[in-house]
């Protein structure tokens, strides 16, 4: 599944853009979505939720946990080497100074495209 949400000025951090937008909202509960610790407790608003396990303080994750956040981890790489692809393009990584309307969407979609392009041909 494809999420490209609207450009937007500025940082923001993952949890603050998912509670504004309501991202995962009309994802059915059937498929698992994979998050990243940006978007820590948004375990507790969703049920089909994958994200790593935290460290407890002055303690230690359990065998199981590690290996719950290995194969997640293993998972997400995919994604992670994705954004890192489209950010090659580097008009999408640096500062925009275009005043055109909605042309940083147009650019990233452009960007995103050119990417899956390189994919398909490699």
């Amino acid at each position: 599944m494809l999420v490209l949400t609207q450009a937007r000025e500025g940082k923001l951090h993952d949890k603050k853009l998912h509670d504004e937008e309501k991202l995962i909202g009309n994802i059915p509960v059937v498929i698992p979505i994979e998050v990243d610790s940006g978007f820590q407790g948004i375990q507790h608003q969703y049920e089909n939720i994958r994200i790593p396990h935290k460290k407890p303080k002055g303690g230690q994750l359990s065998e199981q946990q590690k290996s719950e956040n290995r194969k997640l981890s293993q998972s997400r790489v995919i994604c992670e080497n994705a954004f890192a692809g489209v950010k090659r393009y580097g008009a999408v990584s640096q500062i925009y100074r275009n005043h055109k309307n909605d042309f940083d969407d147009k650019l990233m979609l452009t960007a995103t495209g050119l990417w899956n392009l390189y994919l398909i041909a490699a």
